[in-house]
């Protein structure tokens, strides 16, 4: 006899634990799809009530990171393709930040290294991101992107010689 809804699995008390300390990490992977603190924090607010929404789908013994992460990915792209679909094609100057000199050396490369990133595909910096920025294995990377492990290698190497002409840097071409 099949169960009821509230027989259905549950989340043991350590998955839960386990979604909660993975929050800062989900954070910073959504400051890499947006550079507004707000929608980031929006994009992972959705992305825990997706997870919780679907808990009984996640297999244990598999990687909560990466099941939360491909979450997250997806929830974006979605809103990405409504957010195109439905803008007037103008920019919100009122969000922008206004310009100002920074004052240390690292301040100018942090900036530098923020557009430098900015300006890759989004398929190169969310590559680089996983696997240069959050030390994922190319499997890992590879099952969040829905995508070949040769891919992967291929975005990462293409994103890193992008983000290495961005910063002046000389590519090992």
């Amino acid at each position: 006899m099949p169960a009821t809804i509230s027989e259905a699995r549950q989340p043991s008390p350590q998955v839960e634990e386990q979604v909660v300390d993975l929050i800062p990490a989900l954070r910073a992977f959504a400051r890499t799809f947006t550079s507004a603190s707000f929608e980031a924090d929006d994009l992972v607010q959705e992305t825990l009530l997706r997870a919780l929404r679907s808990i009984n789908q996640f297999e244990p013994g598999t990687s909560l990171k990466s099941w939360l992460f491909t979450i997250m990915r997806n929830a974006f792209r979605t809103q990405y393709k409504l957010r195109k679909r439905e803008s007037p094609g103008n920019t919100d100057y009122a969000e922008l930040s206004i310009p100002a000199a920074p004052s240390q050396e690292w301040s100018v490369l942090n900036g530098e290294l923020r557009q430098a990133l900015g300006s890759l595909t989004p398929e190169h910096r969310e590559v680089l991101v996983l696997v240069a920025g959050f030390g994922m294995s190319y499997k890992e990377a590879a099952d969040i992107c829905d995508c070949a492990i040769g891919t992967i290698k291929s975005r990462l190497s293409r994103a890193r010689e992008e983000l290495t002409v961005q910063m002046h840097g000389n590519p090992l071409n």
